[in-house]
């Protein structure tokens, strides 16, 4: 296992939360993921990995991992999935299903536009994952994020999740930063 700490810092960004930027016509809105209003989260969570993670992850594993989930997962009564619209846009978003311990949901595909960044849209959608967890039961929050995604790992850390592995590729565990939080 890496030096978490060397880890962390070397990966951190900004830690100061930033202000969180909302328009008038901002809204929270829960569909399934096969809604077309959540093309856009999928094509971009697909551009982020292929151009963070080129020549380490191949882009057929990429487009497995976006469709590893039965849709069933991220509806109710065990999960949910979110988008943040803004012009009848999805400028941010993301979901939770089912984990196998219980009392505990997995977060999965938090993403903010690439157009819309450094507004705190991502801290805005965790916040209501994490609300709408507890109403529907939840107690603890496990989630995983990618060696080469620093904005989700300080996201992770500024808002009270700890840290419990972090690897890197080419370490004898699959690469990937594990985090929990008690709600």
């Amino acid at each position: 296992m890496i030096d978490l700490m060397t880890q962390v810092q070397a990966t951190s960004v900004s830690t100061a939360s930033p202000q969180i930027h909302t328009a008038p016509d901002d809204r929270l809105v829960y569909v399934s993921v096969n809604d077309p209003l959540a093309r856009p989260l999928f094509e971009e969570l697909a551009y982020e990995y292929s151009s963070r993670y080129a020549g380490l992850i191949d882009t057929d594993e990429i487009a497995r991992e976006m469709q590893r989930y039965p849709v069933e997962a991220f509806a109710p009564p065990h999960g949910a999935f979110v988008l943040l619209l803004r012009d009848g846009q999805a400028i941010a978003g993301g979901a939770f299903m089912q984990h196998a311990d219980p009392g505990t949901t997995e977060f999965k595909r938090i993403w903010a536009s690439r157009n819309h960044r450094r507004q705190g849209l991502a801290r805005r959608i965790l916040a209501e994952l994490e609300a709408h967890a507890v109403r529907q039961g939840y107690t603890r929050v496990f989630l995983s994020t990618g060696p080469r995604q620093p904005e989700a790992i300080a996201l992770y850390q500024t808002n009270g999740y700890t840290l419990l592995s972090a690897h890197d590729f080419g370490e004898d565990q699959p690469p990937g930063y594990l985090f929990e939080k008690y709600l």
